[in-house]
Protein backbone atom coordinates (compact mmCIF):
# COMPACT_ATOMS: atom_id res chain seq x y z
CA UNK A 1 0.00 0.00 0.00
CA UNK A 2 3.21 2.01 0.39
CA UNK A 3 2.52 3.18 -3.81
CA UNK A 4 -0.56 4.64 -3.08
CA UNK A 5 -0.57 8.55 -4.12
CA UNK A 6 -1.09 11.01 -1.45
CA UNK A 7 -2.98 8.56 1.09
CA UNK A 8 -1.94 6.82 4.06
CA UNK A 9 -2.00 2.86 3.88
CA UNK A 10 -5.57 2.02 4.18
CA UNK A 11 -6.89 -1.38 3.95
CA UNK A 12 -9.96 -0.47 2.06
CA UNK A 13 -7.16 1.21 -0.95
CA UNK A 14 -7.53 -0.44 -4.32
CA UNK A 15 -4.92 -2.87 -5.24
CA UNK A 16 -3.36 -2.74 -8.53
CA UNK A 17 -5.01 -2.96 -11.36
CA UNK A 18 -4.54 -4.72 -15.15
CA UNK A 19 -6.45 -3.13 -18.01
CA UNK A 20 -6.57 -4.39 -21.21
CA UNK A 21 -6.88 -1.33 -24.05
CA UNK A 22 -9.83 -2.06 -26.22
CA UNK A 23 -10.27 -1.32 -30.00
CA UNK A 24 -12.35 2.01 -29.55
CA UNK A 25 -9.11 3.40 -26.87
CA UNK A 26 -6.42 2.32 -29.44
CA UNK A 27 -4.78 5.26 -30.66
CA UNK A 28 -5.42 7.36 -27.19
CA UNK A 29 -2.63 9.00 -25.76
CA UNK A 30 -1.64 7.31 -21.99
CA UNK A 31 -2.58 10.07 -20.04
CA UNK A 32 -5.74 11.03 -21.33
CA UNK A 33 -6.54 7.38 -21.37
CA UNK A 34 -5.45 7.43 -17.05
CA UNK A 35 -7.86 10.91 -16.46
CA UNK A 36 -10.24 8.66 -17.85
CA UNK A 37 -10.26 5.67 -15.89
CA UNK A 38 -8.46 7.54 -12.65
CA UNK A 39 -11.52 9.71 -11.89
CA UNK A 40 -10.85 11.92 -9.17
CA UNK A 41 -7.25 11.78 -9.03
CA UNK A 42 -5.25 15.09 -9.36
CA UNK A 43 -3.71 15.11 -12.90
CA UNK A 44 -0.23 15.67 -10.99
CA UNK A 45 -0.51 12.74 -9.40
CA UNK A 46 -1.29 10.72 -12.65
CA UNK A 47 1.69 12.88 -14.06
CA UNK A 48 3.88 11.35 -11.28
CA UNK A 49 2.93 7.68 -11.34
CA UNK A 50 3.67 7.92 -14.87
CA UNK A 51 7.50 9.67 -14.41
CA UNK A 52 7.50 7.05 -11.64
CA UNK A 53 7.39 3.94 -13.58
CA UNK A 54 4.50 2.86 -11.41
CA UNK A 55 2.16 3.09 -14.76
CA UNK A 56 3.63 0.22 -17.26
CA UNK A 57 2.22 -0.97 -20.76
CA UNK A 58 3.09 -4.57 -21.02
CA UNK A 59 5.26 -4.54 -18.09
CA UNK A 60 7.45 -1.68 -19.92
CA UNK A 61 8.13 2.10 -18.56
CA UNK A 62 6.11 5.03 -20.81
CA UNK A 63 5.66 8.49 -21.46
CA UNK A 64 2.90 10.18 -20.93
CA UNK A 65 2.51 10.84 -24.83
CA UNK A 66 2.80 6.75 -25.46
CA UNK A 67 -0.11 6.30 -27.83
CA UNK A 68 -1.79 2.80 -26.55
CA UNK A 69 -2.94 0.26 -28.64
CA UNK A 70 -5.29 -2.25 -28.83
CA UNK A 71 -4.66 -5.08 -26.74
CA UNK A 72 -2.14 -3.24 -24.32
CA UNK A 73 -1.97 -4.11 -21.01
CA UNK A 74 -1.60 -1.59 -18.49
CA UNK A 75 -0.48 -2.22 -14.94
CA UNK A 76 -2.02 0.95 -12.87
CA UNK A 77 -0.74 1.02 -9.18
CA UNK A 78 -3.01 1.08 -6.25
CA UNK A 79 -4.75 4.76 -6.25
CA UNK A 80 -6.66 6.60 -4.64
CA UNK A 81 -7.94 10.27 -3.64
CA UNK A 82 -7.38 10.95 -0.06
CA UNK A 83 -8.73 14.10 2.01
CA UNK A 84 -5.73 16.01 0.89
CA UNK A 85 -5.44 15.31 -2.27
CA UNK A 86 -9.73 16.12 -2.79
CA UNK A 87 -8.86 19.51 -1.42
CA UNK A 88 -6.56 20.37 -4.17
CA UNK A 89 -8.89 18.36 -6.77
CA UNK A 90 -10.43 19.98 -9.80
CA UNK A 91 -14.46 19.35 -9.17
CA UNK A 92 -16.35 17.10 -11.34
CA UNK A 93 -18.28 19.08 -14.34
CA UNK A 94 -21.64 19.39 -13.69
CA UNK A 95 -23.73 17.31 -16.14
CA UNK A 96 -25.33 18.74 -19.22
CA UNK A 97 -26.65 17.88 -22.69
CA UNK A 98 -26.62 20.57 -25.13
CA UNK A 99 -28.97 20.76 -28.21
CA UNK A 100 -28.41 17.82 -30.79
CA UNK A 101 -28.47 18.56 -34.17
CA UNK A 102 -27.46 14.62 -34.83
CA UNK A 103 -27.00 11.58 -33.38
CA UNK A 104 -26.23 7.97 -34.05
CA UNK A 105 -23.88 5.00 -32.89
CA UNK A 106 -20.96 6.42 -34.11
CA UNK A 107 -21.37 10.61 -33.60
CA UNK A 108 -23.20 13.10 -32.41
CA UNK A 109 -23.34 17.07 -33.40
CA UNK A 110 -24.39 19.85 -31.19
CA UNK A 111 -25.35 23.33 -31.22
CA UNK A 112 -22.71 24.92 -28.37
CA UNK A 113 -23.84 28.11 -26.77
CA UNK A 114 -21.23 31.14 -26.88
CA UNK A 115 -19.99 31.15 -23.53
CA UNK A 116 -18.35 28.09 -23.25
CA UNK A 117 -15.34 26.32 -23.66
CA UNK A 118 -15.45 22.99 -25.64
CA UNK A 119 -13.10 21.38 -22.96
CA UNK A 120 -11.30 22.48 -19.71
CA UNK A 121 -7.76 23.92 -19.56
CA UNK A 122 -5.84 27.50 -19.90
CA UNK A 123 -7.89 28.77 -16.68
CA UNK A 124 -11.49 26.97 -17.40
CA UNK A 125 -11.81 23.68 -15.29
CA UNK A 126 -14.47 22.15 -17.41
CA UNK A 127 -15.89 22.74 -20.87
CA UNK A 128 -18.55 20.68 -23.08
CA UNK A 129 -16.77 17.63 -23.18
CA UNK A 130 -16.14 17.57 -19.95
CA UNK A 131 -20.09 18.31 -19.18
CA UNK A 132 -21.27 15.49 -21.69
CA UNK A 133 -19.25 12.85 -20.30
CA UNK A 134 -21.03 13.39 -16.88
CA UNK A 135 -24.47 13.59 -18.26
CA UNK A 136 -23.72 10.23 -19.97
CA UNK A 137 -22.00 8.37 -17.79
CA UNK A 138 -22.40 5.15 -19.72
CA UNK A 139 -20.82 6.62 -22.75
CA UNK A 140 -17.35 4.27 -22.72
CA UNK A 141 -16.08 7.20 -25.61
CA UNK A 142 -16.64 10.48 -26.46
CA UNK A 143 -14.37 13.24 -27.74
CA UNK A 144 -13.82 16.14 -29.45
CA UNK A 145 -13.18 15.96 -33.33
CA UNK A 146 -12.51 19.80 -33.66
CA UNK A 147 -12.68 23.02 -31.69
CA UNK A 148 -14.63 26.44 -31.31
CA UNK A 149 -13.03 29.16 -29.90
CA UNK A 150 -14.98 29.71 -26.40
CA UNK A 151 -16.64 32.93 -27.67
CA UNK A 152 -18.61 31.08 -30.52
CA UNK A 153 -21.77 29.60 -31.04
CA UNK A 154 -22.75 26.75 -33.53
CA UNK A 155 -21.80 23.31 -34.80
CA UNK A 156 -19.56 20.60 -32.95
CA UNK A 157 -18.93 17.14 -33.40
CA UNK A 158 -18.59 14.69 -30.88
CA UNK A 159 -17.06 11.25 -31.55
CA UNK A 160 -18.76 8.26 -29.83
CA UNK A 161 -16.21 5.83 -31.13
CA UNK A 162 -12.32 6.04 -31.42
CA UNK A 163 -12.70 4.81 -35.42
CA UNK A 164 -15.56 7.63 -36.13
CA UNK A 165 -13.05 10.38 -34.27
CA UNK A 166 -9.89 9.34 -36.42
CA UNK A 167 -12.01 9.13 -39.75
CA UNK A 168 -13.56 12.11 -38.94
CA UNK A 169 -10.52 13.95 -37.99
CA UNK A 170 -8.59 12.71 -40.96
CA UNK A 171 -10.98 14.30 -42.71
CA UNK A 172 -10.94 17.55 -41.06
CA UNK A 173 -6.80 17.79 -42.17
CA UNK A 174 -7.51 16.48 -45.78
CA UNK A 175 -10.04 19.33 -45.94
CA UNK A 176 -12.47 17.24 -46.83
CA UNK A 177 -15.59 18.89 -44.78
CA UNK A 178 -17.43 22.10 -45.67
CA UNK A 179 -17.51 24.87 -42.99
CA UNK A 180 -19.04 27.71 -43.13
CA UNK A 181 -19.79 30.61 -40.45
CA UNK A 182 -21.77 33.65 -40.66
CA UNK A 183 -20.07 36.71 -39.26
CA UNK A 184 -21.11 40.31 -38.78
CA UNK A 185 -18.52 42.68 -39.32
CA UNK A 186 -18.04 46.63 -39.43
CA UNK A 187 -18.06 48.23 -42.51
CA UNK A 188 -18.76 47.90 -46.33
CA UNK A 189 -17.38 44.68 -47.20
CA UNK A 190 -16.23 44.90 -50.87
CA UNK A 191 -18.58 41.84 -53.32
CA UNK A 192 -15.77 41.61 -55.19
CA UNK A 193 -13.28 40.29 -52.07
CA UNK A 194 -13.77 36.72 -52.14
CA UNK A 195 -11.07 35.02 -51.40
CA UNK A 196 -8.35 35.49 -48.82
CA UNK A 197 -5.26 33.77 -48.73
CA UNK A 198 -2.71 35.59 -46.19
CA UNK A 199 -0.31 33.26 -43.74
CA UNK A 200 -0.82 33.48 -40.00
CA UNK A 201 1.71 32.94 -37.13
CA UNK A 202 1.14 32.56 -33.44
CA UNK A 203 2.47 34.51 -30.78
CA UNK A 204 2.26 35.55 -27.33
CA UNK A 205 1.72 38.90 -25.55
CA UNK A 206 3.41 40.06 -22.44
CA UNK A 207 1.18 38.57 -20.24
CA UNK A 208 1.16 34.74 -22.11
CA UNK A 209 -1.74 35.09 -23.67
CA UNK A 210 -2.15 33.61 -26.97
CA UNK A 211 -2.68 35.90 -30.57
CA UNK A 212 -2.70 35.38 -34.01
CA UNK A 213 -1.84 37.46 -36.99
CA UNK A 214 -1.03 37.83 -40.87
CA UNK A 215 2.14 37.60 -41.82
CA UNK A 216 4.45 36.66 -45.12
CA UNK A 217 4.51 34.01 -46.47
CA UNK A 218 7.85 33.69 -45.43
CA UNK A 219 8.14 34.19 -41.87
CA UNK A 220 9.31 31.26 -40.22
CA UNK A 221 5.88 30.85 -38.70
CA UNK A 222 3.57 30.91 -41.20
CA UNK A 223 0.60 28.61 -41.92
CA UNK A 224 -1.46 29.00 -45.10
CA UNK A 225 -4.86 30.57 -44.04
CA UNK A 226 -7.64 30.16 -46.74
CA UNK A 227 -10.92 31.40 -46.53
CA UNK A 228 -14.01 32.34 -48.46
CA UNK A 229 -16.24 35.43 -48.43
CA UNK A 230 -19.70 35.79 -49.60
CA UNK A 231 -21.75 39.00 -48.53
CA UNK A 232 -25.19 37.83 -47.18
CA UNK A 233 -26.70 41.20 -46.33
CA UNK A 234 -25.99 45.27 -45.46
CA UNK A 235 -27.06 46.02 -42.30
CA UNK A 236 -27.25 48.59 -39.40
CA UNK A 237 -27.74 47.91 -36.25
CA UNK A 238 -30.60 49.62 -33.95
CA UNK A 239 -29.99 53.63 -32.96
CA UNK A 240 -26.84 53.28 -35.59
CA UNK A 241 -25.63 54.61 -38.46
CA UNK A 242 -22.59 52.83 -39.17
CA UNK A 243 -23.00 50.35 -42.05
CA UNK A 244 -22.18 46.15 -41.37
CA UNK A 245 -22.24 43.56 -43.25
CA UNK A 246 -22.93 39.67 -42.85
CA UNK A 247 -20.79 37.32 -44.09
CA UNK A 248 -20.98 33.90 -45.22
CA UNK A 249 -17.35 32.55 -44.38
CA UNK A 250 -15.88 29.06 -45.46
CA UNK A 251 -12.34 27.85 -44.51
CA UNK A 252 -10.73 25.77 -46.18
CA UNK A 253 -8.05 25.84 -43.22
CA UNK A 254 -8.70 25.29 -39.91
CA UNK A 255 -6.18 27.66 -38.08
CA UNK A 256 -6.61 29.44 -34.66
CA UNK A 257 -8.54 32.27 -34.89
CA UNK A 258 -8.47 32.40 -38.67
CA UNK A 259 -11.56 33.82 -39.62
CA UNK A 260 -11.51 36.64 -36.56
CA UNK A 261 -7.82 37.45 -38.02
CA UNK A 262 -8.26 37.39 -41.50
CA UNK A 263 -11.59 39.53 -41.30
CA UNK A 264 -9.85 42.32 -39.16
CA UNK A 265 -6.72 42.53 -40.90
CA UNK A 266 -8.88 43.62 -44.32
CA UNK A 267 -10.49 46.23 -41.67
CA UNK A 268 -13.46 45.09 -41.24
CA UNK A 269 -13.24 43.01 -37.50
CA UNK A 270 -16.26 40.80 -36.11
CA UNK A 271 -18.10 42.65 -33.87
CA UNK A 272 -18.09 42.13 -30.41
CA UNK A 273 -14.46 40.38 -30.95
CA UNK A 274 -12.56 41.39 -27.73
CA UNK A 275 -9.12 40.08 -28.99
CA UNK A 276 -9.20 41.76 -32.53
CA UNK A 277 -11.68 44.29 -32.79
CA UNK A 278 -11.24 47.74 -31.64
CA UNK A 279 -12.76 48.27 -27.92
CA UNK A 280 -14.54 51.72 -28.34
CA UNK A 281 -16.42 50.38 -31.51
CA UNK A 282 -17.76 47.08 -29.62
CA UNK A 283 -19.02 49.42 -26.85
CA UNK A 284 -21.01 51.30 -28.98
CA UNK A 285 -22.09 47.99 -30.36
CA UNK A 286 -22.84 46.52 -27.22
CA UNK A 287 -25.30 49.92 -26.83
CA UNK A 288 -26.72 48.93 -29.53
CA UNK A 289 -27.74 45.34 -28.36
CA UNK A 290 -24.50 42.99 -29.21
CA UNK A 291 -23.59 41.75 -26.16
CA UNK A 292 -21.52 38.96 -27.23
CA UNK A 293 -18.90 38.24 -30.22
CA UNK A 294 -21.36 38.04 -33.76
CA UNK A 295 -19.53 34.41 -35.14
CA UNK A 296 -21.47 31.23 -35.53
CA UNK A 297 -20.58 28.07 -36.97
CA UNK A 298 -23.24 28.17 -39.09
CA UNK A 299 -23.01 24.97 -41.71
CA UNK A 300 -20.91 21.75 -41.70
CA UNK A 301 -20.54 18.79 -43.91
CA UNK A 302 -18.76 15.35 -44.03
CA UNK A 303 -18.78 12.23 -44.69
CA UNK A 304 -20.42 10.23 -42.44
CA UNK A 305 -17.26 7.74 -40.80
CA UNK A 306 -19.44 4.68 -41.14
CA UNK A 307 -21.69 4.58 -44.06
CA UNK A 308 -20.03 7.58 -46.11
CA UNK A 309 -22.83 8.97 -46.36
CA UNK A 310 -22.38 12.83 -47.31
CA UNK A 311 -24.10 14.71 -43.90
CA UNK A 312 -25.43 18.28 -43.18
CA UNK A 313 -26.11 20.19 -40.33
CA UNK A 314 -27.19 23.24 -39.72
CA UNK A 315 -27.28 25.12 -36.62
CA UNK A 316 -29.72 28.50 -36.84
CA UNK A 317 -28.48 31.75 -35.20
CA UNK A 318 -28.99 31.93 -31.67
CA UNK A 319 -31.67 34.37 -30.57
CA UNK A 320 -28.89 37.10 -29.11
CA UNK A 321 -28.01 37.14 -32.88
CA UNK A 322 -30.72 36.73 -34.61
CA UNK A 323 -33.15 39.56 -33.13
CA UNK A 324 -30.23 41.98 -34.31
CA UNK A 325 -30.74 41.27 -37.82
CA UNK A 326 -34.23 41.97 -40.12
CA UNK A 327 -36.73 38.97 -40.18
CA UNK A 328 -36.29 38.07 -43.85
CA UNK A 329 -32.67 37.98 -43.56
CA UNK A 330 -33.16 35.63 -40.67
CA UNK A 331 -35.48 33.37 -42.56
CA UNK A 332 -33.54 33.04 -45.04
CA UNK A 333 -30.63 32.33 -43.10
CA UNK A 334 -33.23 29.18 -41.36
CA UNK A 335 -33.11 27.43 -44.96
CA UNK A 336 -31.19 24.91 -45.85
CA UNK A 337 -30.53 25.73 -49.33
Amino acid sequence: MKNIIGAKPDPEAAEVRFLTVDDESAGQRLDNFLFRHLKGVPKTHVYRIIRSGEVRINKGRVQAETRIEAGDVLRLPPVRVSARSEEGATPPAPAREFPLLYEDDAMLAIDKPAGVAVHGGSGVSFGVIEQLRTARPGAKFLELVHRLDRETSGVLLVAKKRSALVALQDQFRERETGKTYLALVDGEWPASRKVLDASLAKYLLPDGERRVRVVAKEHADAMRAVTLVRVKARITLPGETHPMSLLAVTIKTGRTHQIRVHLASEGHAIGGDDKYGNFERNRALQKAGLKRMFLHAWRLQFNHPTSGERIAVQAMLPPELARLLPPATVLELSSND
